[in-house]
């Protein structure tokens, strides 16, 4: 799993960044992604970036990509508590 945090000043790059990041996972929060994925797609999203939109980054301009494992442990407080478990409705 990938949490990726973004910072990036111009609005069509940063729009254009967010639309990337959301074929893949679901956004936590306005500039917080969660990508969960094969590690052959996490691999793919990394090169990605680096290929196409890290050209495009001014010095104000910040990604940064946390590469969580199986044994990372997530606290969750209000809302994001929504998110700990499935819920399925019939």
């Amino acid at each position: 799993m990938l949490l990726i945090s973004y910072d990036i000043n111009e609005d069509k790059l940063r729009t254009k960044f967010s639309k990337y990041l959301k074929k893949f996972g679901e956004r936590l929060q306005y500039s917080v992604f969660e990508i969960k994925n094969s590690e052959r797609v996490l691999v793919n999203i990394e090169t990605q970036i680096k290929q196409y939109f890290e050209k495009r980054f001014t010095q104000d301009d910040s990604i940064m990509i946390f590469h969580m494992s199986a044994s990372c442990t997530i606290t969750r407080y209000g809302y994001a508590k929504n998110q700990e478990s499935d819920v399925l409705i019939f």
